[in-house]
């Protein structure tokens, strides 16, 4: 767990997140994605899954591979970061789903990673 802060505006952009996840990102535990409202995956979920046309990000782990998605658990979340459901790993794959967030980040974080 790093103790450098990872994005330097996700409390801005993500008012309503909630500590726990806010901290596990920050510190590079979990990921965080946007999702892409534009991509067929998107629409086919929204037509089977009615709330799932107010999810805007999700929250995983990058450290688990796709060989073991089926053990994880994704966390919805909405245009503010509010947590709106999870979905298992064995109900749904991200591939497909994902794009990049408007989360910038640190300094700190950049200096960090072009250290690896």
């Amino acid at each position: 767990m790093s103790s450098i802060a990872k994005y330097s505006n996700i409390k801005e952009e993500l008012p309503k997140l909630p500590e726990v996840l806010l901290n596990t990102i920050q510190s590079d535990v979990l990921e965080i994605k946007s999702v892409d409202k534009t991509c067929e995956k998107y629409l086919e979920t929204c037509s089977n899954t009615p709330g799932f046309k107010d999810v805007y990000y999700v929250v995983y782990s990058k450290y688990i591979g796709k060989d073991n998605h089926k053990y994880e658990k994704f966390i919805f979340l909405g245009k503010e970061g509010e947590e709106l459901f999870d979905v298992s790993g064995t109900e749904m794959e991200l591939y497909g789903l994902l794009s990049c967030t408007a989360l910038n980040y640190t300094q700190e974080y950049e200096a960090s990673m072009l250290k690896r």
